[in-house]
């Protein structure tokens, strides 16, 4: 009686568990779709080499104007100083804790990154306005501090603690023998760290700072808040600049409902996906690279 009742209960929980997985791919996989109509129907009023070619964008110009390049531009500017900030903060930190610090220190230091990703991103976008915008007008001598840099150092934070996670794991999961042989040829720990250590987990490494920058590209709140929204072509990171995702937010509230304008921001929508995904599918390579040396 009870093997069949436990059988039974088995057969439901699997069955449970299938149908929860096919939902959320049917969900996916309708939200993809979704996508995909109404870029079809964007792409057959605009040509798409003028979407990703054009130099501006003014959907309420007298003719509109659906050009993408700055927003590219300027989420591509945004993301790759985010990175330039991010990467070396976060493999230094994941080396220092997996290499440097005490157990103790460990247990106060990990879990305090981790807690970083728990802020709301509009509070971090708060205080790039408050505190960091301000900093930058000053020292730079602008009238104001809302521009890619800000966005940058914002997304930076944001970014950290996946960097960090992931690079820390891949640094501890070096054996120990690698450091060892290094140590018994005379090598300091610094020396280990530097030749032996991080060239041996660089595949978890890399995936550490794909995922990163998927993190920095797909974040609105923060970009929306602090980097000036400017739709012109960006000059550099001391000027006004608005990402796609923020575009997407900004304009998806007010477009008027299935016009050339609306079906814009699917487009846009589309064209970050695919270049999110990319980003995706690169990290996950190096993901999986990183565990069959592990395995190894």
């Amino acid at each position: 009686m009870k093997l069949a009742l436990r059988e039974k209960t088995d057969q439901t929980a699997k069955l449970l568990f299938r149908m929860t997985g096919l939902m959320v791919i049917a969900i996916l996989a309708d939200i993809f779709f979704m996508l995909l109509w109404n870029t079809v129907a964007f792409f057959l009023k605009v040509k798409p080499w003028d979407f990703i070619s054009g130099t501006q964008w003014n959907p309420s110009g007298n003719p509109a104007n659906y050009g993408i390049l700055p927003l590219l531009v300027s989420t591509s500017l945004v993301t790759l100083g985010a990175m330039c900030i991010a990467i070396p903060l976060g493999i230094g930190t994941a080396s220092f804790l997996s290499d440097y610090a005490g157990r103790k220190l460990k247990s106060v230091l990990k879990p305090t990154i981790e807690m970083l990703a728990s802020i709301p991103s509009v509070a971090i976008g708060f205080l790039g306005i408050v505190v960091l915008g301000p900093g930058i007008a000053r020292i730079t001598g602008q009238s104001n501090g809302l521009n890619a840099l800000n966005g940058a150092a914002l997304l930076a934070i944001m970014s950290l603690p996946t960097i960090i996670t992931v690079a820390q794991d891949a640094l501890e999961g070096v054996p120990n023998a690698y450091k060892e042989a290094s140590y018994s040829v005379g090598a300091n720990r610094w020396q280990t760290l530097l030749q032996v250590t991080i060239p041996a987990a660089s595949p978890g490494i890399l995936a550490a700072v794909m995922l990163g920058v998927g993190r920095a590209m797909g974040e609105t709140m923060t970009v929306l808040m602090a980097t000036g929204n400017a739709s012109a072509f960006p000059k550099g990171f001391f000027h006004s600049v608005r990402t796609m995702t923020a575009t997407i937010a900004i304009e998806m509230g007010e477009v008027p409902y299935q016009t050339t304008h609306y079906y814009a921001l699917f487009a846009i929508a589309a064209v970050l996906f695919l270049m999110t995904l990319l980003v995706n599918i690169v990290g996950e390579h190096f993901v999986n690279k990183y565990r069959k040396y592990q395995a190894a």
